[in-house]
């Protein structure tokens, strides 16, 4: 499944790069979260998390790791996780510019890969939790960071 998107933020390029860099505040708005361990600071990262996919739910433990970072224009992230007879597998990137009014746009990329046995019992409803999700984790990344 490939999503993408542009969120506009009432913040300057860098406050919203500092909060999205930050696993601390990235947690605060993570779906379904459980636990998230630091592993290296500002580059890898363990989580634990919960994803509901209708009656089917699963827990995934994942490891999350930043690929690229390009301060504060650019980052790119990749995830693979697994659960009982699944696994899911992620890359996702961020790109921050200047807005209009002293708003930052950021414009993001996810590619998710889903197999295994969540795959086939819930394939009907993961793009729709899956955008249902974002859409939740960016409607509280916008309203932290314009806090």
């Amino acid at each position: 499944m490939y999503f993408e998107g542009t969120v506009e933020i009432l913040a300057p390029r860098e406050k919203v790069w500092k909060f999205l860099t930050n696993a601390d505040f990235v947690a605060k708005c993570a779906p379904g979260l459980k636990e998230m361990e630091i592993v290296v600071p500002n580059e890898k990262y363990f989580v634990v998390a919960k994803i509901a996919f209708g009656s089917v739910a699963a827990l995934f433990k994942t490891d999350v790791t930043f690929q690229e970072m390009k301060e504060p224009n650019f980052a790119a992230v990749k995830a693979h996780g697994d659960t009982l007879e699944s696994a899911i597998d992620a890359t996702s990137e961020m790109f921050l510019s200047d807005g209009v009014d002293g708003t930052t746009e950021l414009k993001w990329t996810a590619d998710i890969v889903v197999v295994g046995k969540i795959a086939s019992i819930a394939s009907r409803m993961m793009s729709s939790v899956t955008k249902k999700l974002t859409n939740r984790f960016f409607e509280c990344v916008k309203n932290q960071i314009e806090a």
